[in-house]
């Protein structure tokens, strides 16, 4: 049992209704396909619960959605509050683009929500830095004359600086690690969402992912890169746009998205079509929005599939590094000298 988000690595908090899976603050469920996830209530994404963890559990839910009368209902999607804040979220026989707005609209909604919000902290970040500049400004200029233009331009790019970073984050912020030919895991950042190109293949069904490091000086894509190609560059596809769509979207938006899936076969077929439009390499983030968010869906569906068909070692390998990157977060502003201490004096398994 895992208690950390696949995607977003925060805690997914606990309850104390269901006895036989005691995760999570928000549960959705489908009894007849035998399905059960844990939505996170940071970045609203679906995390899908082990098969042997499912059952009984499915079972409790169904239980409780029906003995509660405070439920809003459609024909084939209901929520629910039952007892200590829990929400239940049952899933009938909905047609995709329902489905597709009860799983992704929250999601793709509150991205785009703090996406707002840190907007207008990075507005008055770097509001707050020029207006310290014009208060010292003439002083500064009696003081350095013809210098102040170079001040002025600094003050510029300093207010910049300010707001990308309120707005994204620091560049250096690990955003996935990503699993190298080699067995080594690579530390995508935040400074290498630009740098990440696809291209076709020599046949329809073929395609490339490549991550390229930036020059530092000439600002230029570098030779030095890591390749991918089918199934380990969907993978790495999966991996890295929701890092890419962290605009987020509008409910007309999330449903132009999933008009694009219908018709479309396998999300594989969805990904080796849509990258068989571009006639060279081209940025990952420069695909069409609507379009780069239904690749987002259909790589979360995919690996969702592929769980289902029995392949849960690859949810086993995301939620140990999900585990991991949480660990990793919660200690990066700690001295070694506390990680040394906490290990000398935890006490014995």
């Amino acid at each position: 049992m895992y208690s950390t988000c696949l995607f977003c690595h925060a805690e997914l908090g606990a309850n104390e209704v269901v006895e036989h899976f005691p995760v999570g603050r928000r549960l959705a469920f489908d009894a007849a396909k035998g399905r059960l996830w844990v939505v996170c209530r940071v970045c609203e994404r679906w995390n899908l619960t082990p098969l042997d963890e499912r059952w009984e559990a499915i079972e409790e839910c169904e239980r409780l959605f029906r003995d509660t009368r405070l439920r809003v209902s459609t024909e084939n999607i209901g929520l629910a509050r039952v007892r200590e804040g829990l929400e239940l979220v049952r899933i009938g026989d909905p047609q995709r683009p329902e489905f597709a707005a009860w799983r992704y609209g929250d999601q793709f909604g509150r991205r785009r929500r703090q996406r707002i919000l840190r907007a207008g902290l990075g507005v008055a970040a770097a509001g707050g830095i020029v207006g310290g500049a014009l208060a010292i400004g003439h002083v500064a200029g009696v003081a350095l004359g013809g210098s102040i233009f170079w001040i002025g331009r600094s003050v510029v790019q300093g207010a910049q600086a300010a707001y990308q970073r309120t707005l994204r984050g620091s560049p250096h912020r690990v955003i996935t690690r990503v699993p190298l030919p080699d067995g080594d895991l690579f530390h995508l950042k935040l400074r290498h969402l630009p740098w990440i190109f696809v291209a076709p293949g020599a046949t329809a069904d073929r395609w490339s992912l490549s991550i390229h490091e930036p020059e530092k000086k000439k600002k230029k894509v570098s030779r030095t890169y890591y390749r991918f190609e089918g199934e380990n560059a969907f993978r790495v596809a999966g991996q890295v746009l929701p890092a890419i769509n962290w605009q987020g979207a509008t409910t007309d938006q999330v449903k132009d998205a999933t008009s694009l899936l219908e018709g479309e076969g396998t999300a594989a077929d969805f990904f080796a079509r849509t990258v068989q439009r571009i006639k060279s390499a081209k940025r990952l983030d420069e695909i069409e929005p609507q379009r780069r968010l239904a690749l987002e869906m259909a790589a979360h569906e995919e690996a969702e599939r592929r769980a289902l068909e029995g392949e849960l070692h690859v949810l086993e390998a995301a939620w140990r590094n999900a585990e991991e990157i949480a660990a990793i977060s919660d200690d990066m502003f700690l001295p070694e000298s506390v990680g040394d201490f906490i290990e000398k004096h935890r006490p014995p398994r």
